[in-house]
């Protein structure tokens, strides 16, 4: 009699489990994996701010100029336009040397010693970059040419200062204030000449 009590109760408890089963949709059915979060965007690497190695560049000037000759002392100023060429190489943490070859067009008239064709200057850098920023002293050879046989044309010197700023990570604005001194003229004529000029600059 016990035997049959306890066939019948577990019989009954699986067809009670089995209809429950069947009537769950949701029994039997694993949970859904939770969706792994979007990865987050690696941020744009900082731009490289680098004042070594070669940089060419085009420059705007303005030239006053004190002539000094057997026909008298003449005062003169004008526009001139330019290329230059430089190669720079770290030689500290910050400090920073180069050498450069610059070449203006001035055009510039004299009244009574003809015109003032074109200024080179060769010569040497060096100063201090801060990040994004160049500031030296500049100094060198220097020849002045002159339009025709009236002038002639002079070697000489310059000395200046400069400053150079990175616009973009391989373009720079310039700046740069220069004296040149020029005394081997033909006609035994001395020239004085202030150029202060603009540039922009690749960096290669």
């Amino acid at each position: 009699m016990f035997a049959k009590t306890m066939t019948a109760a577990v019989a009954l408890s699986a067809a009670t489990a089995t209809a429950a089963f069947a009537g769950d949709p949701m029994a039997g059915k694993a949970e859904p994996a939770p969706m792994a979060p979007a990865p987050t965007p690696a941020p744009a690497p900082a731009p490289v701010y680098d004042f070594t190695g070669p940089s060419v560049g085009v420059q705007l000037g303005y030239n006053d100029l004190d002539l000094d000759s057997d026909l008298g002392d003449e005062e003169e100023e004008g526009g001139s336009i330019g290329v230059r060429g430089n190669y720079d190489f770290r030689l500290g943490n910050s400090i920073i040397a180069g050498v450069g070859l610059q070449y203006d067009e001035a055009n510039i008239e004299l009244e009574n010693s003809g015109e003032l064709d074109n200024i080179m200057r060769l010569g040497g850098r060096l100063g201090v970059d801060s990040g994004r920023n160049f500031f030296y002293g500049t100094g060198g050879y220097a020849r002045a040419t002159g339009a025709d046989d009236d002038l002639g044309d002079s070697d000489g010197y310059f000395a200046g200062v400069g400053y150079e700023v990175f616009l973009q990570e391989n373009v720079t604005v310039g700046t740069e204030v220069v004296y040149q001194e020029f005394n081997e003229f033909d006609n035994d004529a001395e020239l004085d000449a202030t150029s202060a000029n603009v540039s922009l600059n690749y960096r290669f």
